[in-house]
């Protein structure tokens, strides 16, 4: 039997640079493609794979990509994420709103088989209960990038309920790599930190010390992502909006996990006024008991042993950059 086609839209990102060597390894090179915009891959994924140039403010640009490819399965990415998207609304809109719109309805008419799309724990806002935050419950985000991943997750429902489309996502929180440098992020912090400590074995956070959010590492990121995608259809009670997680922490005990390692790390506070805003208004731990119940959801990574791996990976980066 031929395998899916896979297209990844937004594959220069910071999950983008992660997903696609693993989808690569789990279907072929040949089956995948990267949709890409305003970015470069991977220094080892380039000329391995089939890309093409891909703005999801425009629609034509999205059916083209998935008819000449012949794709199957779609992986949403592109987004304008929680920072930046308060200080370029219009920007925001057209890639949050628009392109994602515009990446259900080209998924639709040209008889994909899957779209595979990403919310996040900005969907909540500060009337949802900040600590095990369920999987259901009051959302009332304040940012536009939060207002947006409502948006994605209640257009992924009705694609699949009113349109037949099968449309599945999750809510990530935090997500710690060292493939890509941050932009402009609130959970920025928690990559940065490692830069500091490895470089200079310092770091300012522009979040408070005590500010506590969920986070999960790259490969259970991905891990969550893929598993979703290949669960039988029939196992999924709810569709673009499951909860996953794996740790939560604030910056004091990031640095204090990290002083474990380079004891001569310091860390010290700049708070970054509507950063911090956006933070407080976000949970501080999920439960994420519906993915773990309906399609086995399980991440393999905690604070210990995330640390230690991002300071070996990161290390062996820098230093094959000199």
């Amino acid at each position: 039997m031929s395998k899916n086609r896979i297209l990844v839209i937004g594959s220069t990102g910071q999950i983008g640079s992660d997903l696609l060597p693993q989808l690569m390894d789990l279907y072929g090179q040949e089956n995948i493609v990267a949709g890409e915009f305003n970015g470069d891959l991977p220094e080892e994924i380039k000329n391995r794979i089939a890309t093409v140039s891909i703005d999801v403010t425009k629609y034509e640009e999205i059916e083209k990509a998935i008819l000449e490819n012949k794709i199957d399965i779609v992986y949403n990415l592109a987004s304008i994420l929680s920072t930046l998207a308060e200080k370029e609304n219009k920007l925001a809109y057209d890639v949050n709103f628009n392109g994602t719109f515009n990446v259900f309805e080209a998924s639709r008419n040209t008889g994909i088989k899957q779209v595979i799309s990403v919310s996040s724990i900005a969907a909540f806002g500060d009337r949802a209960p900040k600590i095990n935050t369920p999987n259901d419950t009051i959302q009332n985000p304040n940012t536009i990038y939060g207002i947006s991943k409502v948006f994605t997750e209640l257009m992924g429902n009705y694609y699949f309920e009113k349109k037949g489309l099968d449309v599945r996502g999750v809510r990530f929180p935090g997500i710690i790599s060292w493939k890509v440098e941050p932009t402009a992020g609130t959970t920025d912090y928690a990559v940065e930190i490692f830069y500091g400590a490895i470089l200079s074995k310092s770091y300012t956070c522009f979040l408070a010390p005590n500010t506590r959010l969920p986070m999960m590492y790259m490969p259970d990121a991905i891990s969550a992502l893929v598993s979703l995608s290949e669960c039988d259809s029939k196992q999924l009670k709810h569709r673009v909006d499951y909860n996953v997680s794996s740790m939560s922490f604030t910056p004091e005990e990031l640095a204090d996990a990290i002083k474990c390692k380079i004891p001569d790390f310091e860390i010290n506070y700049d708070i970054d006024d509507s950063r911090q805003e956006i933070a407080d208004s976000w949970p501080s731990s999920l439960d994420d008991s519906v993915a773990r119940n309906e399609w086995g959801w399980r991440p393999k990574y905690h604070l210990s042993n995330m640390v230690d791996d991002m300071l070996e990976n990161l290390t062996n980066k820098l230093e094959n950059q000199r």
